[in-house]
C-alpha cells in the first residue's frame, strides 16, 4: 500500500492481504540499506494469520521517496507518525539491525502504544568500521559485499535456502546493491552514532523479544543476551544455525518465535 506522510510517498508492504481495521497490526522495520521485502516471509504468515501488516520501506529505500533519515530517534518519530497516518494507534513493532535499533527507540517513545516488541539481530551498540563507512560514503561496491559476507552463518555461505535454485547471499547482495547509496552511508551513520538503547529499555514495559542468531558475527548474541536484564520483561530466543538474517535464513523458525510476541 501507499500513503503520503509529510509530503513524500511512502509504502508499506501488507503480507498480501488488505489489512482488517479490527486486526491487531504488525510493524515491521528493515535493516540498513533493505527494504520491506526482507521480511516477505513473515509478513505474509502473520498477514494470514489474524493480523494486520505494515512492513515498512523506510525513507529513501526501497518505494519510499527520501532523502534517508540522518538519526536512530528520526527514524522512530517517522515510525510513529507513519503508522499513525495508517491508522494503527496501537501495534506491535519487529525490527532488524538497524530496525531493531529504530523499533527500540519508538517503543520507549511510543509508550503504550507499542503493544509488544521484537528485535531481531539487536545489539545495543551497532559500531561501523570506518572503513566500511568510508565505502559507503564512496558508494563503492566493496560495503555491499562486505555486509553480504558478514551477515550469513556457514550453511548460508554455500546457499542454504529451504527452497531449491535460491542463492542467499546473491540474493542478499542484488537488494543491497539496488539500495540508494546515500540511504545506505546515512543507515550505516545512524547505526554507528546510536548511544541511547540504555535509557531507551528502562522505558520499556511491553514484553520484549530478543531473537538472535547463534552464529551471527555482526551482532553476536551475547552483546543482547548481557543486555536482556534493561528490559521489565524480555525474553532472549536464539537460533543456532543463523547468522545475522534469519527472517531468510531460517525463516519457518524465526517466523514460530515471532508468533509468540506478535
Amino acid at each position: 500500500m501507499e500513503f503520503v506522510l509529510d509530503g513524500r510517498r511512502v509504502y508499506a508492504g501488507t503480507g498480501g492481504r488488505v489489512g482488517d481495521p479490527a486486526a491487531p497490526v504488525v510493524v515491521l522495520l528493515h535493516g540498513a540499506g533493505m527494504d520491506h521485502t526482507i521480511f516477505a516471509a513473515q509478513a505474509r504468515a502473520l498477514a494470514h494469520r489474524g493480523r494486520s501488516v505494515l512492513a515498512f520501506d523506510l525513507p529513501g529505500h526501497g518505494r519510499s521517496e527520501g532523502p534517508a533519515l540522518a538519526s536512530i530517534a528520526a527514524l522512530a518519530e517517522w515510525v510513529l507518525a507513519a503508522a499513525s497516518a495508517c491508522g494503527a494507534e496501537r501495534f506491535r513493532l519487529a525490527g532488524h539491525s538497524m530496525g531493531a535499533l529504530v523499533a527500540l527507540e519508538a517503543a520507549a517513545r511510543g509508550g503504550a502504544r507499542v503493544e509488544a516488541l521484537a528485535l531481531i539481530g539487536f545489539a545495543p551498540e551497532m559500531r561501523v568500521h570506518p572503513d566500511l563507512l568510508a565505502a559507503a560514503r564512496a558508494g563503492a561496491p566493496m560495503a555491499v559485499e562486505l555486509m553480504t559476507g558478514w551477515s550469513f552463518a556457514a550453511a548460508g555461505q554455500l546457499g542454504g535456502a529451504r527452497m531449491p535454485g535460491v542463492f542467499l547471499p546473491g540474493s542478499a547482495l542484488r537488494l543491497l546493491e539496488r539500495a540508494d547509496k546515500e540511504s545506505l552511508a546515512a543507515d550505516l551513520a545512524a547505526c554507528d552514532a546510536y548511544r541511547g538503547a540504555a535509557d531507551s529499555a528502562g522505558r520499556i514495559r511491553c514484553p520484549v523479544l530478543l531473537l538472535l542468531g547463534g552464529a551471527d558475527r555482526m551482532t553476536p548474541a551475547a552483546q543482547a543476551r548481557s543486555f536482556a536484564p534493561r528490559f521489565a520483561d524480555a525474553r532472549v530466543s536464539v537460533l543456532p544455525a543463523a547468522g545475522h538474517l534469519p527472517m531468510i535464513e531460517e525463516p519457518g523458525p524465526c517466523l514460530a518465535a515471532l508468533q509468540e510476541v506478535l
